[in-house]
Order: structure tokens, then sequence, then C-alpha cells
């Protein structure tokens, strides 16, 4: 259990030069949605940027985090 947070927590390090990507399970995990919802996201062109590398899935953390950013939302409503 704790190798997987090790490993969840890494995938959002960068170093210089390295563009690091997630796979939909772990995009999934990270905001708590299933699998099935990012697929019907992509079908219907909402949610962030991927790649489509055969038949993988990548998203790219830069395009995570700006999709993230777009969408905070301050107090309120």
């Amino acid at each position: 259990m704790l190798a997987m947070m090790r490993n969840h927590l890494s995938a959002g390090r960068q170093h210089a030069g390295a563009t690091w990507h997630l796979n939909q399970r772990e995009l999934a995990a990270r905001w708590g949605v299933s699998v099935r919802t990012l697929e019907r996201w992509r079908w219907l062109n909402e949610g962030p940027g991927f790649l489509k590398l055969g038949a993988r899935v990548a998203y790219r953390l830069e395009d995570v985090e700006a999709y993230e950013a777009a969408r905070l939302r301050q107090g309120g409503r």
C-alpha cells in the first residue's frame, strides 16, 4: 500500500525536461471518478486533453493541472 502511494505521489514530480503522464486509472483515482466517466468525457470532447497511443490513453500532467486550475472556484457558488 505504501509503495502504491509513493508511486502515485512520484507521478506528480517533474525532472528537468521531463513530461509526466497519467494513465486513465491514475487520473480516475486522482479525481475520484470512474474510468468509464473519463471515457465518456473523451467521447463528448470534455475533460482535459489526452494522447491516444495505439490502444493506450495518456494525460499529460501539465494538461491535467491546467484543467484543474481553469475550474478552480473561490467560495460562494
